[in-house]
C-alpha cells in the first residue's frame, strides 16, 4: 500500500508486468533454456532461468524427462519469479537428465497459468513439451484453420498452434516438426521435447537469439549466453537460421527445416535486451554498447560537465561515450531493483511517486552541472519527460539528452511488445519536437549507419546481419499491420 492505495491487483505480485508500465520501455521477449544428457537438468534449468529473468518475470517453468524411470515427464510451472515458483521440494520433484524452461512475460496471451510455459500435451506418440521465445507471425491465419477443422485450443499463446500442427500430422514426429515449422513466419527459438528427443529450431532469419554450450557429454541450450557462466558451461555456437538440431539416445544430429533467408538478428538485441555479459553472434554485448557510445558522441558532441546513463541497459554506453569526449562518467541515476511491479493507478500525484520509487537521481552528482543523459530508446517520451525532469529537480542546469538507437519509429512483429505506431513518439514528431515535449536542452539519437558500425558483425550481409525494421520499416518477412504485434510467448 501507498497513501492507502494498492500497489497491484491480482493473485501475485508481479502479475500483468508486462503491462501498464510508469516506464514506457520496450518489454523483453522471454527467455528459454534446455538441456540434455546431463544429471539434475532441474537444477541447471532453475540457475539457467534464474540468469535469463530479465527477458521475463511473470511466469517460469520447467520440464524434465528421466531416462532411467523409462522417460517420465514432469512438469512444474508457476505465476512470478523464477526464485518464487521454485524450491528444493519442487525440483527435487522434477527428476531427469533432459529438461526445457521458460521465463514469460504476459503480453500477448493472458496473465494466467494456462499461458505458462513450457506449454504440455498429450497425444498419440506421448508426450509434448514446447517452450518458445518470439512471435509467429501468422498464427492467427493457422489458429483459424486449425479450429475450423476441429481443434481445440487450451490457451490463448501463439505457441500452442506448432504443438497442433505436430499432433494433427500423419506422420512421424520429426517430419512433422519440421513441416510445421516450414509453415510458420517470424521470429523464434523453439525447444520441442518428447519422451525420447528434443529438438532445437531458430526461425529462418536468426530474428531471435539461441545458443548452445555444453558440460562434458551433455548439452545445454539458451536465449543469452550470460547463463552458461552460471552453470560451467562451455559456449559452443549460436543455433543457425533455419537450422534444426535432434538430440535423442544416438546423441546430436544437426538439420535443417529451412534455407537461411536474410540474417536479421534483432537491433535491440544489442541495445537494450540482451545482458551485458551476453554474446550474440559473437559480439559482447557490452563492448557493443561501449561502441554505440563512442559512435553517438562522434556524432553529436555536447559540452557538459558530466555523463550518466540511464540504468541498466545504458551504462556500458554512457561509458563509451565519456572515454570518448573526456567528460567524466558519474553514476547520476540510481535503479531501485527491489521494487517489483509499477503502479496501475492513473492518479498523476501516484505515478509520479511510482518513478520516484524506481529511479532516483543523485544530487550531489548532478547539481549544479550540465548533464550528458544517456539512454537507449524512446519510445512514447513518457519516460524520457519524466528522467530529465528527475535529472533538473535535483538541480541539473542542462539536461543533454543522446540515445543510442535510431529513432524507433515502427512496430516489431516477431516478439517485443511494442506500441501501435501511432503511439510511438518518433513516427509523428520531429527530433525537436521530441526534444521539446521531453523538457531536454539538447537531443541526438544514433544514426542508422552510426549503430551498424557500431555493432559490427558480419561486413557482407544485410545491414550487417540485423534486423532494423523498428528504425527503417524494412521487415525481413511479410507482415500484416492490422495483426497482433505482441509476444506470443
Amino acid at each position: 500500500m501507498l497513501d492507502g492505495h494498492a500497489l497491484w491487483t491480482g493473485d501475485h505480485y508481479n502479475e500483468g508486468i508486462g503491462r501498464d508500465d510508469i516506464f514506457d520501455k520496450l518489454r523483453e521477449e522471454c527467455g528459454v533454456f534446455g538441456v540434455f544428457n546431463l544429471p539434475d537438468a532441474s537444477n541447471l534449468s532453475y540457475y539457467g532461468l534464474h540468469a535469463l529473468q530479465h527477458r521475463g518475470e511473470e511466469s517460469a517453468g520447467i520440464c524434465t524427462v528421466d531416462t532411467a524411470s523409462g522417460n517420465k515427464f514432469a512438469y512444474h510451472r508457476g505465476m512470478g519469479l523464477v526464485k518464487e515458483v521454485f524450491d528444493k521440494e519442487k525440483l527435487d520433484m522434477l527428476a531427469g537428465d533432459r529438461a526445457i524452461g521458460h521465463v514469460r512475460y504476459s503480453t500477448s496471451g493472458e496473465s494466467r497459468l494456462a499461458n505458462a510455459q513450457p506449454l504440455i500435451f498429450r497425444y498419440r506418440d506421448g508426450d509434448l513439451a514446447v517452450a518458445t521465445n518470439g512471435n509467429i507471425v501468422n498464427a492467427p491465419e493457422i489458429r483459424k484453420e486449425l479450429e475450423m477443422s476441429g481443434s481445440i485450443f487450451q490457451t490463448s499463446s501463439d505457441t500452442e498452434v506448432i504443438a497442433h500442427l505436430i499432433a494433427r500430422s500423419p506422420k512421424d514426429f520429426e517430419t512433422a516438426a519440421k513441416e510445421a515449422l516450414q509453415r510458420i513466419v517470424g521470429g523464434f527459438a523453439f525447444l520441442i521435447m518428447t519422451n525420447d528427443k528434443l529438438l532445437v529450431a531458430s526461425d529462418p532469419n536468426g530474428l531471435r537469439p539461441l545458443v548452445m554450450g555444453r558440460i562434458g557429454d551433455g548439452y545445454v541450450f539458451s536465449s543469452e549466453s550470460c547463463a552458461f557462466e552460471s552453470i560451467g558451461a562451455e559456449y559452443v555456437r549460436d543455433v543457425q537460421p533455419g537450422e534444426l538440431l535432434i538430440f535423442d539416445a544416438d546423441g546430436m544430429r544437426e538439420d535443417r527445416y529451412a534455407e537461411v533467408e536474410r540474417r536479421a538478428t534483432c537491433a535491440m538485441e544489442y541495445i537494450y535486451f540482451a545482458r551485458p555479459d551476453s554474446d550474440i553472434n559473437s559480439i559482447n554485448i557490452h563492448s557493443a554498447r561501449k561502441r554505440m557510445g563512442r559512435q553517438l558522441a562522434q556524432e553529436s558532441f555536447v559540452d557538459a560537465d558530466i555523463v550518466t546513463g540511464v540504468p541498466d541497459s545504458s551504462i556500458s554506453a554512457a561509458i563509451g561515450y565519456a572515454e570518448q569526449t573526456g567528460i567524466p562518467y558519474e553514476l547520476g541515476l540510481i535503479k531501485n531493483k527491489y521494487t517489483g511491479r509499477t503502479f496501475i493507478q492513473p492518479s498523476q500525484e501516484l505515478r509520479e511517486k511510482g518513478v520516484k520509487m524506481k529511479l532516483s537521481a543523485v544530487r550531489k552528482v548532478v547539481e549544479g552541472k550540465r548533464v550528458v543523459m544517456i539512454d537507449d530508446s524512446i519510445v512514447r517520451g513518457t519516460t524520457s519527460l519524466r528522467i530529465v525532469n528527475l535529472l533538473r529537480e535535483a538541480g541539473a542546469t542542462e539536461v543533454h539528452v543522446r540515445i543510442t538507437s535510431p529513432p524507433f519509429k515502427n512496430p516489431c512483429y516477431y516478439g517485443i511488445d511494442t506500441p501501435d505506431r501511432k503511439e510511438l513518439i518518433a513516427s509523428y514528431r520531429t527530433v525537436e519536437e521530441i526534444r521539446k515535449q521531453i523538457n531536454a536542452d539538447s537531443l541526438s539519437f544514433l544514426s542508422d549507419e552510426g549503430f551498424v558500425d557500431a555493432v559490427g558483425g558480419n561486413d557482407g550481409a544485410y545491414n550487417r546481419g540485423m534486423c532494423l525494421a523498428c528504425f527503417d520499416n524494412d521487415y525481413p518477412t511479410p507482415v500484416n499491420e492490422e495483426s497482433d504485434k505482441s509476444c506470443s510467448c
